[in-house]
């Protein structure tokens, strides 16, 4: 759609006419446009008017909650912690940015959306916002060098991806009001960028930009000192988000942004165009702790064994299995920041963690139900419970195709023809298919009732391969012992 998006500043008013696009919150509802010509705002703009308060489901102050669960870094302004009380108020709509670099968020993006969810839980409004015009900058907070540029269909499919992703969580918490009411939206930055003149920008907005506040951001020093150094590109990146908070807070009514505590130095930039170019107050920032690894280290998408939300690229059932599979040393502090439970109910089964008796990984099960139920709904979490029943030997549940694909992605497999597995003794299965390297190491383990074909002990050494064995007629599971095992897909 054709649109003007030209920033002007004219006898003491600054506005922005252009037509953009808002996602309302559903997969299978088409996307509508909304016209905001011809906006403009006195620079004696008072805080943005607010929708009254009918949607208010929690009486706890939403930054309190944050605090107690160890989700609250810093926050630009104390005053945020008052208004989040003021019953009289109604509710704050709160925004966290989400740069489409890849098709799939991943568990380093999942604490906005907790956030953001808090906010929700406590009758607040929350705003998603994907960089589809940021994104083709690439955000330098926390990155030794500057990210590879993506081209447009890459950045499409990516966008189309997360915004399913939120769509689907954030949705979890939504109100069953009609769309104008709902207390989710997704937007895209890119409908008011795209259009954007630089000469423009640079009149009517850098010039509030000091280069020496800029220049102070952790993340640019770090960068500066480095022997990558940074381009002009990713410098100015602070301010193009910076522009955002200030488009949302004027034009959508959004009093708080979110994120990460690498983003401060971008968020306080937005704080301070809003103050600087609208003289306006009521826009407030608030951080929260990075999700680190047990080194120290961020979750990401570039390392190896990426944590995605996306079932396409990890199975609800490895999502599962990684959450069961946390230290103790961690799994308190995931279930305080990662999951809704009560915090009487955390406490407890800390509790019992130190107690005599205690079943090993209790705590980490309650974790990873919660987690993969909030991420994958509750289809996701009966196909990794199944598969992760499925992988007991002599379990009785019944496999199907679907559930060995699930649990493929952690299980060494291998293809053969279905005329060479037909009627294939299991001796010779066992090592065609790499289970084992000797046909006598099988013979031995047979003997000690060790090897399972599809969860069921094999007790014949004799036994061979018929076609009812193939389940699906598509794949077998072969298991020696509770942990070796091997995915056989028939080709």
């Amino acid at each position: 759609m054709a649109s003007r998006a030209f920033l002007c500043f004219n006898h003491g008013k600054f506005f922005l006419p252009f037509t953009t696009t808002k996602v309302i919150p559903s997969y299978k509802t088409p996307i509508k446009s909304f016209n905001f010509s011809s906006i403009s705002c006195s620079l004696n703009t008072p805080h943005p008017t607010v929708e009254p308060k009918s949607q208010m489901g929690c009486t706890r102050n939403v930054v309190n909650i944050l605090e107690e669960r160890g989700l609250l870094e810093s926050v630009t302004n104390e005053n945020l912690r008052l208004v989040c009380s003021d019953q009289t108020a109604g509710p704050l709509k709160v925004y966290c940015g989400f740069d489409p670099t890849a098709e799939s968020l991943h568990l380093g993006n999942l604490l906005g959306l907790i956030v953001l969810s808090w906010f929700q839980r406590c009758g607040h409004k929350a705003v998603a916002l994907i960089g589809g015009a940021t994104g083709r900058i690439g955000d330098p907070s926390g990155k030794s060098q500057e990210r590879p540029e993506l081209d447009s269909n890459t950045l499409d499919k990516n966008i189309a991806g997360i915004m399913e992703i939120v769509n689907k969580i954030l949705s979890k918490n939504a109100n069953s009001g009609s769309e104008k009411n709902s207390n989710f939206v997704i937007l895209n930055n890119y409908d008011w960028w795209k259009e954007v003149r630089l000469l423009d920008f640079l009149k009517q907005v850098g010039r509030y930009a000091r280069v020496g506040s800029m220049m102070s951001k952790e993340s640019v020093k770090k960068r500066l000192e480095s022997e990558q150094g940074m381009s002009y590109t990713e410098f100015t990146y602070q301010l193009l988000q910076g522009y955002d908070f200030l488009y949302l807070f004027k034009n959508e009514g959004v009093n708080v942004q979110i994120g990460g505590s690498d983003q401060w130095g971008n968020i306080t930039a937005g704080t301070e165009l809003i103050r600087k170019i609208l003289q306006a107050e009521g826009a407030y920032g608030l951080t929260f702790p990075l999700l680190l690894k047990s080194d120290g280290t961020k979750f990401g998408k570039s390392e190896d064994g990426a944590i995605w939300l996306s079932p396409s690229m990890l199975s609800p059932y490895k999502f599962y299995q990684y959450f069961f599979s946390v230290p103790d040393a961690d799994v308190v502090r995931f279930l305080r920041i990662l999951t809704f439970l009560d915090m009487e109910e955390i406490n407890e089964l800390e509790s019992a963690m130190k107690k005599p008796g205690y079943v090993p990984n209790t705590a980490q099960r309650r974790l990873a139900e919660e987690i993969t139920l909030f991420v994958h709904g509750e289809d996701g979490l009966s196909e990794a419970l199944k598969a992760t029943e499925a992988l007991r030997p002599g379990s009785e549940t019944k496999l199907d195709w679907k559930t060995i694909e699930g649990i493929a992605e952690g299980v060494p497999s291998c293809s053969l023809s279905y005329s060479k597995v037909l009627n294939l003794p299991i001796v010779d299965l066992s090592v065609s298919s790499g289970l084992f390297e000797t046909k006598s190491a099988v013979r031995r383990l047979l003997k000690q009732g060790g090897i399972y074909l599809n969860n069921k002990r094999v007790d014949n050494e004799s036994k061979r391969i018929e076609a009812e064995d193939i389940v699906d007629g598509k794949v077998l599971l072969l298991s020696a012992g509770k942990k070796n095992k091997v995915v056989v897909r028939i080709s």
